[in-house]
């Protein structure tokens, strides 16, 4: 399955429990408002179970490039990785 976080109004304990769900086979991609999360919560991505993505132009867009770690758990990727990468996991949910 691929969730698709859109938005950055998620409490912590909702965006845990949303995490919780996810499994080694699924992944997560951060794109629009969501990259803000990364920022916000990046400790809960770091214990996701899925491959955590974030959308680079989205990133750019809002300056946030800068304050992302080093080490990153969450992998930056282009318009055309999101591609490949909503081609590979199904079904798909946005939040």
């Amino acid at each position: 399955m691929l969730y698709c976080f859109s938005q950055a109004q998620y409490g912590c304990d909702e965006l845990v429990d949303l995490l919780a769900c996810v499994t080694e086979n699924d992944a997560v991609v951060l794109w629009q408002d969501g990259v803000l999360l990364a920022v916000k919560y990046l400790q809960y991505f770091a214990c996701c179970k899925g491959q955590c993505f974030i959308l680079e132009t989205d990133t750019s867009a809002r300056n946030l490039t800068a304050l992302l770690p080093k080490e990153n758990p969450i992998q930056l990727i282009s318009l055309m990785d999101l591609v490949d990468i909503t081609e590979q996991y199904f079904p798909q949910i946005a939040l």
